[in-house]
């Protein structure tokens, strides 16, 4: 696979990050018809009943609900052949219901790790692993110092 796809593949990422940054749901959903296969394979679980493009559409919908502010730093991204890794620092704060927890008004910051597989310029798996315990232990669900 030539280098120069893996460059292409980084670039799309970073329009596909930028546009999750924005906060605006519309533009999220667009952006996922534009950048994601319908049929989308999650590695990893998502909370959603719906299966590929529209699960992550949905994912999205929860965490504007509930962190409005949320922002997603990516810290290192790697690309190599048909995958894009990225790690992030998400932030936000919780403003709406999340995971059965009411607002709390609180602030958190957790990190998570993503690979993508990319296949005809559009994200066609995805495996994750979200740091949810420091999520929860910072929005006072699990005991312990946030």
């Amino acid at each position: 696979m030539p280098a120069d796809q893996a460059v292409g593949n980084k670039a799309t990422f970073r329009r596909f990050h930028d546009a999750l940054n924005t906060r605006d749901a519309e533009i999220i959903a667009k952006t996922i018809d534009e950048f994601v296969a319908p049929d989308v394979l999650f590695h990893t679980p998502v909370p959603m009943e719906a299966g590929g493009a529209q699960a992550l559409k949905q994912v999205w919908a929860v965490l504007l609900r509930a962190f409005p502010d949320i922002h997603v730093a990516v810290e290192d991204m790697v690309a190599e052949g048909d995958k894009v890794v990225f790690r992030n620092t998400v932030t936000g704060t919780h403003q709406g219901e999340y995971r059965g927890l009411p607002p709390t008004g609180r602030t958190v910051t957790y990190g998570e790790i993503f690979i993508v597989r990319f296949a005809g310029g559009r994200i066609a798996e995805i495996w994750g692993v979200v740091d949810v315990f420091a999520q929860l232990r910072q929005l006072g669900a699990i005991p312990g110092k946030p």
